[in-house]
């Protein structure tokens, strides 16, 4: 499977098709989807443009991406540099009314087994986000590794042979849990790192939160042109 992960954390002068309303996200997703991808994963953004996990700007968000990719698993982010305070997030994943098909939620932030269970107690997927192998083992041994759709390893570091290491020790941790597992980098790991995961299976993510680059180097003009080099990167693999 192939996520569309439109928009992260980057601000509008980052890139110029960095999406943030509702209607560019919807956009963005349909033509993300279009371009080869099965799911999206998007941040709402307030009026200001800042990220944020309020009830008003999620259900927007999360109506208008479904909207115009019917059927198509849509899924928001619980960043806790989004809202610090564990209780204001857990109020606020407690808050939505239209409710993501998945949510990610980072295990090393506090109170994210709270947060995980009060959207799994909501019939939400929830998908675990591994940064590191602290994390991971956190993960195996609570009381949630078996409740969870996905798992994510997201390691950190910025060269390509050190994030291949971290993501090899925490699959040693999560793999014997049969869960799916999502494997992708950021910024210069990107490429190579969904290269990797491509041909051993799991499942992979491309969108301008990851990166801006096409894996020659040149600017993506946007996240379908992403999802479009990614869909050739995973059938190369396939046939190598």
């Amino acid at each position: 499977m192939l996520t569309a992960c439109l928009n992260g954390s980057r601000r509008p002068g980052e890139h110029p098709a960095v999406p943030l309303t509702p209607a560019q996200l919807a956009e963005a997703g349909a033509q993300a989807v279009a371009a080869g991808a099965h799911a999206l994963h998007v941040h709402p953004r307030d009026d200001r443009g800042d990220e944020t996990l309020d009830a008003r700007h999620v259900d927007a968000v999360v109506a208008a991406v479904r909207a115009a990719a019917p059927g198509v698993v849509t899924g928001v982010t619980t960043g806790a540099w989004i809202a610090p305070d564990p209780e204001a997030r857990l109020g606020a994943v407690r808050s939505w009314h239209v409710l993501p098909d998945v949510v990610s939620v980072n295990w090393h932030e506090p109170g994210a087994e709270r947060v995980a269970d009060a959207l799994l107690s909501r019939g939400t997927g929830v998908e675990a986000g591994l940064w590191d192998v602290e994390a991971a083992r956190f993960f195996v041994r609570g009381p949630l590794a078996g409740s969870c759709c996905r798992i994510l390893l997201e390691p950190m570091e910025p060269s390509v042979s050190a994030a291949l290491g971290t993501a090899e020790r925490m699959l040693d941790l999560v793999a014997p849990l049969g869960v799916p597992i999502q494997l992708h980098g950021c910024e210069r790991t990107t490429w190579p790192v969904l290269a990797s995961a491509a041909r051993q299976g799991f499942e992979v993510r491309i969108g301008l939160e990851d990166v801006l680059l096409l894996p020659d180097g040149t600017p993506a003009a946007g996240n379908a042109d992403l999802v479009a080099a990614a869909v050739a990167v995973i059938d190369g693999s396939a046939v190598s």
